[in-house]
């Protein structure tokens, strides 16, 4: 007696008989099989338009909050620093440039500059970041310039 063996996903299905009910029972069962394919890449397609939406979404929020925490830290600056305002400017000028040509080792370098002239500001006297972000979040904070 013949093993029977096991039709693999993906495999095409071939005309078991050529009987016309059989035929068109395989017939049927090709055609279902394509469905099924067609709506399965469907959905991935679906599935993966959806996942780049929502990181496209990430992306903008995250800029718009880095944004946002860049116009408090150049006024920040500007304020403690008006002699070094040119430096300040230049810095956030080229985080503008490096963002906007998704330079990301343009950015990251950027990102230093700026965070070694917070390292010299007062802002070193804060305390941890956590403090700092802690301290920003809340509307009852006193800032002292």
């Amino acid at each position: 007696m013949a093993e029977k063996k096991d039709v693999l996903e993906g495999t095409p299905m071939r005309p078991k008989s050529k009987d016309a009910r059989a035929g068109a029972a395989d017939a049927f069962s090709a055609l279902n099989l394509i469905i099924g394919l067609v709506s399965d890449g469907f959905r991935t397609y679906q599935t993966e338009s959806t996942k780049r939406e929502y990181l496209r979404t990430i992306r903008e929020t995250e800029v718009a909050r880095l944004r946002a925490s860049q116009e408090a830290l150049r006024d920040y600056f500007d304020r403690v620093y008006a002699e070094r305002r040119d430096t300040h400017q230049r810095l956030f000028t080229s985080l503008d440039q490096a963002l906007a040509a998704g330079d990301i080792a343009a950015t990251q370098a950027v990102v230093g500059g700026i965070v070694d002239v917070a390292r010299t500001s007062p802002l070193a006297d804060v305390g941890t970041i956590i403090d700092l972000k802690r301290a920003m979040g809340d509307p009852g904070t006193v800032w002292e310039l």
